[in-house]
Formats: C-alpha cells, structure tokens, sequence
C-alpha cells in the first residue's frame, strides 16, 4: 500500500513538472507574429497597425492633388493631426497605438511640421468638443489657424462584420480626410483596408 502512493506521488509531481515545462517563448518577427496571432484572435493587432499607417502615408505620397498642393505651397507644410476616432463596435480596439504610430510615421518621413506635442493636446480637447456638433463648422477651422497649421488631418476607424455558418470576416477600413485650414477645404482622403477572417469548428476556436 505504502509503495503504491509513493508511486503515485512520484508520477503525479512528474507530470506537474512536464506541464510547467511545456512552456516555450521565442522572439519573431513582425509577419511571424501576425501569422500566430491570426491562429488566435481575429481583432486588430500590432501589425495591422503598421501595415495600415504605411499604407495612409504611401496613398497621401501618391495623390496626385495633394502633390499639386504641395507645389503651390512651396515648402513643407505644417501638419496638426487630431486623433483618429473610433467607430468599430470593438471597446478595447487599440486606438492609442494606431495614433501614436500615424505621428510616427508622418514624423520619421521629414515631408511635414508636427504642431508640437504640449499644443496638440491642448488644441485636441476644443477640436473635439467644436466636432461633437456644439459649434458651427465654420469656426472649427479657427483653432487650426492658432495652431499655426496649414493642414488639419481627420480619422475614423471602422468595421463591418459579416458572419455566416460559423465563419466571419471583418472588414476593417481606416479613413483620413485632409483639410487646408485657411481655405476650409479638403486637400486629400484617403482609405486603408485590413480583411480578417476567422472559422469556429464545433469544438471552438
């Protein structure tokens, strides 16, 4: 009896120790990442981030309006990005990280002047306030000129979920919309798309 419980405690703690051990970590890159998170999640994640920033900077390059506009300004033009709304039905969608990432890369580009960071956010909480409807339109372009910007940018996220027999596909669409503040008219739009698709088998994800 007494050498069946040890047995017992010998192969219970062993497999306490496998199952602690079973855990492996390793550093990857950017695509591998998104490759393994994608067998995980079907939100947004890190790299849909990056590869949607590069995709708005890449369309803005691109325009060709938006270059005749750069060419009549002469110089590069001073830039106040408000942040990009969130529109998704997504609560924890990373909104943060998506407007942190746009400043950086219309930053690490060296084409546009930032509004510094302390008039930013200063000048962010009236814009937002003169957006949610309490002032007439034609006074929001008022706070830019403060700012000493020439160019205002506007965003919103959005998603479309479609789901039928278990599968899913989310279709994600960052827009941005470029404003000329002493004119009051729109210089450029712009609109980025990341597709998700996801299946649940009987048992789960």
């Amino acid at each position: 009896m007494k050498k069946n419980l040890t047995l017992i405690l010998f192969l219970s703690l062993t497999f306490i120790l496998q199952s602690c051990g079973g855990f492996k970590a390793k550093r990857v890159s950017g695509d591998e990442a998104d490759e393994a998170a994608m067998e995980i999640t079907d939100k947004w994640v890190t790299r849909d981030t990056e590869l949607v920033t590069k995709d708005v900077l890449r369309q803005i390059t691109k325009h060709r309006g938006f270059q005749r506009y750069l060419g009549k300004l002469g110089r590069e033009p001073k830039l106040f990005i408000c942040d990009v709304q969130n529109r998704t039905s997504e609560a924890y969608f990373p909104i943060e990280d998506l407007n942190d990432e746009m400043l950086n890369e219309f930053s690490s580009s060296g084409e546009y002047i930032l509004i510094d960071a302390a008039a930013r956010e200063k000048l962010l909480q009236e814009i937002t306030y003169q957006n949610d409807g309490m002032v007439d339109p034609s006074q929001v372009t008022a706070v830019g000129r403060q700012a000493g910007a020439d160019l205002m940018i506007f965003g919103a996220v959005r998603m479309k979920p479609r789901t039928r027999g278990g599968k899913t596909i989310k279709q994600y669409s960052v827009n941005i919309r470029m404003t000329d503040i002493g004119r009051g008219i729109e210089v450029l739009r712009t609109r980025a798309k990341i597709n998700k698709y996801s299946k649940q088998s009987g048992a789960g994800w």
